[in-house]
């Protein structure tokens, strides 16, 4: 008993003693944070009440999880625009971290999630993406598909073949620059 108690004292002293590093914020209780001053029903309500306790910037602890807190349009304004860089990271999740290792442009940080990005926007502009192009191949197989749709003579049906055939022929004249007629047994 004497052991749990002087690892709780020590833990509250602990991160009070870091308090100066980190955004204000209510004294979390060991373990469980301050989940018991948050309502999980109505957050948004919860936040408000403690950014006007504390300021539009500060901590809360989920359980054992560190969360800073950036209440109001200014605020987050500030932080993703005017200091985008330094706040251009993501949280990591066990299981996610496990699975794509940091890589890949959803799952990664810093510098390879920017190198990642450059060559995805690179390659889809090489693709045509951003330019009138693709808006017209867009547009030309809508008006096949159209009239697809009209030579089934109002009969029902399931659109879904006829929707991903649309969508292959889109891919396949921005890559090969041509599309393919529906009944083609080598575009089925």
């Amino acid at each position: 008993l004497l052991v749990c108690i002087s690892c709780l004292l020590f833990a509250t002293w602990r991160s009070r003693s870091q308090k100066g590093k980190e955004p204000p914020g209510p004294t979390p209780f060991p373990i469980i944070g301050n989940l018991l001053q948050i309502n999980p029903w109505n957050l948004p309500e919860s936040l408000k009440k403690l950014s006007e306790k504390y300021g539009p910037v500060f901590t809360v602890h989920l359980g054992p999880q560190k969360v800073v807190v950036l209440y109001g349009y200014d605020v987050v304004k500030e932080a993703l625009v005017d200091q985008g860089d330094d706040f251009s990271g993501r949280g990591t999740l066990p299981l996610i971290k496990k699975l794509f290792q940091g890589t890949g442009i959803v799952t990664s940080n810093g510098e390879t999630w920017k190198q990642l990005r450059r060559f995805a926007i690179t390659t889809l502009r090489d693709f045509g993406m951003g330019k009138k192009g693709i808006e017209e191949r867009i547009q030309e197989e809508a008006h096949f598909l159209l009239e697809r749709l009209k030579n089934t003579h109002e009969r029902p049906l399931n659109p879904g073949n006829f929707l991903i055939h649309a969508v292959s022929n889109i891919i396949c004249s921005i890559v090969f620059g041509d599309r393919f007629d529906y009944e083609d047994k080598k575009f089925l």
